[in-house]
């Protein structure tokens, strides 16, 4: 299109600020949450790096997925806490306002291999327990008819539209998962199972040609550096 073009389609929408955006460049306005089933899920993600954000990130595709109406859960593996946090995070609460979405959190206190006070082989048993809850809503997504709306305060084992499994890759660095086991686990989900790992500062080779968006979350600066602590409504 050349520029002459371009000008006349602008005074043929006058008045149109913005006539090729969506919406003609209008604020959108919030419409009510209604059970809903996605056209396109059935990816498999895994964010991974030494930089903040990759909880953030999978909480906050989980609001937006939610937000349309579709069914979303997150199992945490290692989130158990450290005297720097408090019981109750920012996330939880928000979680539990928002229709559609629920967590459960199967950390242990403390983090694995630091020295902390807390036990190693709980962790373990922890982490055990965790992947084989993640086994069971998987098995139970692959029940459901993902391509229809479903409940929004149903049981997650019921069925999910997404499934987060957060830490669950730092729960592979520790050695407390296989990762030959998240790949079969990957690989079992249903056709319409929007999946997405998080966790690990190493890079999770195994997964190569079974994630369909890696992403690398790099550390430039942080604030732990520099002698921070865990901050209310960052952090927790």
């Amino acid at each position: 299109m050349t520029h002459d073009e371009i000008d006349e389609t602008d005074e043929a929408t006058d008045g149109d600020s913005s006539p090729r955006t969506p919406g003609g460049g209008a604020a959108p306005e919030p419409e009510p949450i209604e059970p809903a089933a996605p056209e396109e899920f059935g990816l498999v993600q895994a964010w991974w790096g030494d930089g903040k954000g990759k909880t953030t990130a999978a909480m906050g595709m989980g609001f937006r997925a939610a937000g349309h109406g579709y069914r979303v859960h997150m199992l945490q593996f290692m989130k158990g806490g450290a005297d720097s946090v408090e019981g109750v995070r920012g996330e939880y609460n928000a979680i539990a306002a928002m229709p559609g979405f629920s967590y459960e959190n199967a950390g242990h206190y403390g983090w694995h291999g630091l020295l902390d006070g807390s036990a190693d082989d709980e962790h373990e048993a922890k982490a055990s327990a965790a992947f084989e809850r993640a086994e069971e809503l998987v098995a139970g997504a692959a029940d459901a008819d993902l391509t229809e709306p479903l409940p929004l305060d149903g049981d997650p084992v019921d069925g999910v539209h997404m499934l987060i499994l957060d830490e669950v890759l730092y729960a592979v660095d520790r050695g407390l998962v296989d990762p030959e086991d998240v790949v079969a686990l990957a690989e079992s989900k249903p056709e319409n199972l929007e999946l997405v790992l998080t966790g690990s500062h190493a890079e999770p080779d195994y997964l190569d040609g079974v994630a369909d968006l890696i992403t690398n979350v790099r550390k430039v600066a942080h604030p732990f550096d520099a002698g921070h602590r865990a901050r209310r409504g960052t952090e927790y």
